[in-house]
């Protein structure tokens, strides 16, 4: 499980659940730090002791090889799983060249020293910048707003007037840095993905020019490196791509109304104050409230006291209703009524909007509309809508096919519309679920799903996405002028074509699996769209997968190699994208075998 996703929606609430979350990345973060301070300790080490080199070694690839990346989300794409495995990999590489220390280390600050100190102050250091006004400004908001309840009805009203604009002032200012700091966090948690990794890879590629034997083990890492690079500029471009998003989601939020009702669990949420009475007069506590409509279900969590371990009241709710501001010296007020207590229990809300809200969720007398946070809802059953930006009429187009980045360069948002209207039953099919299979190891496994899911959509839709893949075929086979690869035009249609059902951070993050799906489309369009029999498609993939049997026992070099006895037997066994090696099972492990060291039954 990787670390929760922190949505802007929750900056609104604040609630105590956020708050651990928001713990998390916190922790995170100062790890974070603390790695990249002892990492370039570490460096200097190596750079200045050379007598004590090979135990300067040894400690730099100990700290790698426990090091590990947590990535935002539940699911990691093939990218991210070689990133993240990319330090246990540079730590095996240390080990074999510890006794080489004929050669000086230079260049070293430069590639490896700078670049991390440059990310841990410009990043990091920004990250705790924005923790500390978030702080301040959290500290001032709730002191200012504990003082403004307090106030009495019975006050002028110019002077309530006057303290509404000041508690809304210092609302904004608390929302600013709550969705700043949210926003920043979670920045630095993705670029350290990439940002991590590049200067260590220049400083390992700088070692192999001044070791002895450099030459033969910068050649047996080349092909290695060249897959990090390709999935360092797919993270990239990935993580580019889902900032612009994430962007417009956090301007739309801010956009909304304060008060708004954010999709969640529960039918209402929020802090209310609830009246305690005391034998000398009553006091207001701040609780953290809960209601469920279809059960009635209504908690308090006592949030002000510090006793660790206390339960959550649980009540049934009989009845709701607003209380009038004559009949008491407090503003947003609102009666209920429980089954488990006699009498009614007094509640003050945030504002009037608020009450509102909750009156709604309760069944209140008092009529009120829907929330302003219907303007944050979308339809996202169209696969081709008016986020996209490029043009589609690609039925018969060759002109410009070479064109330097083809499909990066926006278009004009009213031809877009035009073109939607003239073919509107061509620009939409049904929305897929296709993350869980593209996040799946087994290439095979996924072409096949891809190739399921795209012989149920009805007929014109097939024939207007094989238009769309033929098309794209046609440019990426072009990607020496015009720079159009798979991965970039990945990138590019996977936003546009797929959708999630919500407009949250979450999905977000599942845009780079979204770009997976548009790879595999174009990589496999011929098994993808060929219209194969049910016995002609059930042979051709189970032509795929094969037993085999060892002739040869063998000890696995790198993690994802099988170790195994002579005779052992493999299951599932089909040819690797690594010429002269076999994709196979054993014992329930799945990896790579030599195709020389065994026979197929």
């Amino acid at each position: 499980m990787g670390l929760p996703t922190l949505e802007f929606s929750d900056s609104f609430l604040d609630s105590p659940d956020f708050r651990e979350r928001l713990k998390c990345h916190e922790i995170e973060l100062e790890r974070t730090n603390k790695f990249i301070k002892d990492l370039i300790k570490d460096g200097n080490m190596l750079i200045t002791a050379l007598k004590n080199l090979s135990a300067a070694v040894q400690k730099f690839s100990q700290s790698l090889q426990e090091f590990q990346f947590e990535c935002i989300g539940d699911a990691e794409t093939d990218d991210e799983v070689n990133i993240a495995q990319s330090f246990k990999e540079f730590s095996q590489l240390l080990n074999t060249v510890e006794e080489e220390r004929r050669r000086l280390i230079q260049n070293a600050d430069d590639v490896l020293i700078t670049p991390l100190e440059k990310f841990r102050k410009e990043q990091i250091g920004a990250a705790k910048e924005g923790k500390k006004k978030f702080d301040k400004e959290t500290e001032k908001y709730y002191s200012t707003l504990e003082r403004h309840l307090s106030l009495s009805s019975k006050k002028k009203e110019a002077y309530l007037q006057e303290a509404d604009m000041q508690i809304d002032k210092e609302r904004q200012l608390f929302y600013d840095a709550s969705l700043e700091y949210v926003f920043k966090i979670q920045e630095v948690q993705e670029k350290k993905k990439f940002e991590f990794v590049e200067p260590l890879l220049a400083f390992l590629q700088g070692l192999f020019t001044f070791y002895h034997e450099g030459y033969e083990l910068a050649h047996e890492f080349e092909p290695y490196k060249q897959q990090l690079q390709f999935n360092l500029q797919n993270t990239r471009n990935n993580f580019v791509s889902t900032k612009q998003e994430v962007e417009k989601l956090m301007k739309r939020i801010r956009s909304a109304d304060q008060d708004y009702k954010p999709p969640g669990q529960w039918t209402m949420e929020g802090f209310l104050y609830v009246q305690e009475k005391r034998p000398l007069g009553c006091t207001w506590t701040r609780h953290y409230c809960t209601y469920e409509k279809s059960s009635k279900t209504f908690t308090m969590s006592n949030t002000e006291n510090k006793s660790a371990g206390k339960q959550p009241e649980v009540f049934k709710l009989k009845s709701c209703i607003r209380r009038k501001t004559d009949s008491i010296d407090k503003r947003f007020c609102f009666d209920v009524e429980v089954a488990e207590r006699h009498g009614v229990m007094t509640l003050q809300a945030l504002s009037e909007s608020n009450r509102r809200l909750w009156l709604e969720a309760m069944d209140g007398r008092e009529p009120v509309r829907n929330s302003a946070c219907s303007s944050l809802k979308y339809s996202f059953g169209a696969v081709l809508g008016p986020c996209s930006n490029s043009s589609f009429c690609f039925f018969h187009c060759h002109t410009g096919i070479n064109t330097m980045g083809l499909y990066r360069i926006g278009g004009v948002n009213s031809k877009v519309q035009k073109l939607m209207t003239t073919w509107p039953a061509f620009l939409l099919f049904p929305h897929f679920y296709l993350f869980s299979f593209s996040e799946s190891d087994d290439q095979n496994y996924r072409v096949r799903a891809v190739h399921a899911l795209v012989h149920k959509m009805p007929e014109r839709n097939k024939e207007m996405l094989e238009l769309l893949i033929k098309h794209l075929v046609r440019v990426s086979a072009q990607n020496q002028s015009n720079l159009m690869t798979v991965s970039n035009l990945g990138v590019i249609f996977g936003p546009t074509l797929m959708r999630s059902q919500e407009e949250t951070v979450a999905a977000m993050m599942n845009i780079k699996f979204q770009n997976i799906v548009v790879e595999i489309l174009i990589e496999n369009f011929n098994k993808v769209s060929h219209s194969l029999t049910l016995n002609g498609l059930v042979s051709y993939f189970c032509c795929l997968y094969r037993d085999a049997k060892a002739m040869y026992s063998c000890e696995a070099e790198h993690s994802h190699e099988l170790s195994f006895p002579q005779g052992a037997h493999f299951s599932n066994v089909y040819p690797s994208v690594e010429p002269g090696w076999l994709q196979a099972t054993y014992e329930g492990k799945t990896g790579l075998i030599p195709e020389n060291y065994v026979v197929f039954l």
